[in-house]
């Protein structure tokens, strides 16, 4: 009996094993795992922080997983999320939001400077942990029972600052003893919390709080919240930021993005995001780095020598990027990002073009 005939007798074996089992949860890998699978992403308004999340320029937030940005103060993390909301809704016509808001800090003000249109965001204030879970958990109950499933993004922003009921009650009694069980609450929040989402295709977008490791050999810092979210997450980014200046004037943030968690692409990796004061996400910003690094732009001396020769500073580049960064210097610079991110190296010519279209398609 030939190897292949063995196989094809073990595979409908175990799909007649499938289909008695009767669980519409239990599936043949090679048809695809519905929940876990990957359905496609949301553009964070960067090309770079794309690749560093999914590999691809034209990638994002993955649509059916949670995503955490963590930083410390002012690093720009509700500035990303709404970023990402707005990005949402533009792709999404008919789609809504919940942001789940703990620090009453988005306004309506905020959104509409940020163009979100505010009547498909619903707006819920939470203060404990409970409150959270038992909102989150009803809507995606209902909204799994519904026979129109319009496309839908959760936001909790942020987690560091979810209390727990009996905090709140030991503060209303004038206790100052700190809560033990906020940790093990938010790893059963998010435990209920991973798969459901998965279910539903809806992504979660979590900001978080980081803290000095105290103790530790080198200078390290962690997330908030305990182990819950840190399994729950498919990605965790890690923002810091540097000013970033005109002459003397500060004009906006260098914001350092950091891989400490991603199950699409390699963990660790750093990348730049420029944030202007007057502009927002620079879109552009650290694609020049990359092309730089895979001879796509050559540097010469202090200029850019663009394939075509013409040489010119990097200033002169991203003050019109759209004229630079042609199609054909993008279509190298996608084949460069999934060398530079994704698992597993591919070198830069074994991706062809259909490769590049479904990845825009996504």
């Amino acid at each position: 009996m030939s190897r292949q005939h063995i196989g094809d007798k073990m595979s409908d074996f175990f799909r007649q094993m499938v289909k008695d089992i009767g669980d519409v949860d239990t599936h043949i890998a090679e048809d695809g795992l519905h929940s876990s699978e990957f359905s496609g992403a949301i553009d964070t308004g960067s090309y770079i922080l794309n690749a560093a999340l999914t590999g691809s320029l034209y990638g994002g937030a993955p649509n059916n997983k949670i995503t955490a940005f963590a930083g410390e103060s002012a690093t720009g993390k509700t500035f990303f999320v709404l970023g990402i909301v707005r990005q949402f809704l533009i792709d999404n016509p008919e789609g809504g939001v919940f942001y789940y808001d703990t620090e009453a800090a988005v306004t309506k003000d905020m959104m509409n400077d940020r163009g979100i249109d505010t009547s498909r965001v619903i707006v819920s204030e939470q203060t404990t942990v409970q409150s959270f879970r038992t909102h989150v958990m009803r809507t995606l109950d209902r909204y799994l029972e519904s026979d129109e499933r319009p496309p839908i993004l959760f936001v909790l922003d942020s987690l560091g600052q979810l209390s727990t009921e009996k905090e709140v009650s030991d503060i209303a009694d004038g206790k100052d003893t700190r809560d033990m069980t906020r940790a093990q609450l938010l790893r059963g929040t998010f435990r209920a919390l991973s798969l459901k989402l998965a279910k539903a295709r809806a992504p979660m977008l979590v900001t978080n709080h980081v803290f000095d490791v105290i103790g530790s050999y080198m200078p390290m810092k962690d997330m908030g919240g305990g182990a819950g979210l840190k399994y729950a997450a498919s990605q965790i980014v890690f923002l810091s930021k540097k000013k970033d200046k005109d002459g003397t004037d500060v004009v906006g943030n260098i914001i350092h993005c950091r891989m400490n968690k991603s199950r699409f692409t390699k963990e660790n990796k750093m990348v730049d995001v420029r944030l202007s004061y007057d502009e927002g996400l620079d879109r552009y910003y650290g694609l020049l780095e990359l092309a730089e690094k895979y001879q796509i732009i050559k540097k010469v001396s202090t200029r850019y020598e663009l394939p075509d020769g013409t040489k010119l500073f990097g200033k002169q580049i991203m003050k019109d990027p759209e004229k630079y960064f042609t199609e054909d210097i993008m279509h190298q610079l996608e084949l460069a990002a999934e060398t530079e991110f994704k698992y597993g190296k591919v070198g830069i010519d074994e991706v062809d073009d259909t490769q590049e279209s479904e990845l825009q398609d996504s």
